[in-house]
């Protein structure tokens, strides 16, 4: 079993092997997106959640999602070309990811599992980082190119 311990230094690791410009910030314990979008000085629309949907095969997907938008079931199983897909428990998560629920990231992931990311996602954002309480901070385009992600319509407005 991973360590969630371990995911700061996978994603600092992938972060310096992808050559993403990031920085790294203390979010701390927030109520809303509002609260956390403040803590690091970024508008809501600009936290994005990364959600692990697995498919029906037991493989997984990345899903990133802008803050004040909610990720659209339909949207999503037609961009996977599926019938079924959910969240799983986070045990599973953390078995596919290596990351613990609230510090999920894309970067750094035990296995690269693809990402798609919702349509709406642009200029500066404000990911998990792999470590509790803490964000990362990139731009969207070289993060989006770096990550190979499908970009699609995948959110509803919340």
């Amino acid at each position: 079993m991973t360590n969630p311990a371990d995911g700061a230094a996978r994603v600092d690791s992938a972060v310096a092997a992808l050559g993403l410009s990031v920085d790294i910030v203390e979010r701390g314990d927030a109520r809303s997106l509002e609260e956390a979008a403040a803590n690091v000085g970024v508008e809501p629309s600009q936290v994005v959640k990364t959600l692990v949907l697995k498919r029906s095969d037991g493989t997984y997907v990345f899903a990133l999602v802008p803050g004040g938008r909610a990720l659209s079931w339909p949207k999503i199983r037609a961009v996977l070309g599926v019938n079924k897909v959910q969240m799983p428990r986070p045990e599973q998560a953390l078995e596919a990811t290596g990351f613990e629920r609230g510090t999920i990231v894309p970067l750094g992931s035990t296995t690269a599992w693809p990402v798609i990311a919702d349509a709406t996602i642009s200029g500066r954002v404000a990911l998990g980082a792999g470590r509790p309480g803490h964000s990362l901070l990139t731009e969207a385009e070289p993060l989006l190119h770096a990550l190979d992600a499908t970009v699609a319509d995948i959110s509803d407005p919340e």
